[in-house]
């Protein structure tokens, strides 16, 4: 669908050699409408629906760049798992100021984006919740061997 994103969280760190596994994707999804236009094609797709715990296969909503738009964060279930969509994570400008120091990595045949360990680590400080903390640690140490 030819969305413009940046990965964030476990799976960016993941794609530099972050050991600890996640069961979701985060993400920064560029803002602009035609990209939201993509995003909201791309996730009916998937048939994505807004996660909550409580229900586990989710609650329909209406998948439109409208919608999309309405919110910083969607936490969605899709047929390819959880994903979460943050348009401004704590600790970073979004999508304009993540694109420009991703590191770029060849997934099954596609390029994708993802947000640098520098970054990542900002923005694990900045939401300074206690699942963090010792990620935080971890990546430091993974700076340190670059």
């Amino acid at each position: 669908h030819d969305v413009h994103y940046v990965l964030i969280g476990a799976v960016a760190a993941r794609l530099a050699g972050y050991p600890l596994a996640t069961y979701d994707t985060d993400m920064t999804p560029e803002r602009s409408r035609e990209n939201l236009t993509r995003l909201a094609a791309a996730l009916r797709a998937l048939n994505a629906r807004v996660f909550t715990a409580s229900i586990p296969e989710g609650l329909p909503f209406d998948c439109s760049a409208q919608t999309l738009a309405r919110a910083d964060v969607w936490n969605l279930v899709t047929s390819a798992g959880r994903v979460d969509l943050l348009f401004k994570p704590a600790g970073s400008g979004g999508y304009a100021d993540l694109v420009k120091a991703a590191h770029r990595y060849d997934v099954a045949g596609i390029t994708v984006a993802a947000a640098s360990l520098e970054s990542i680590i900002k923005m694990k400080e900045a939401a300074d919740r206690p699942k963090d903390r010792q990620a935080i640690a971890i990546l430091k140490a993974m700076l340190e061997r670059e």
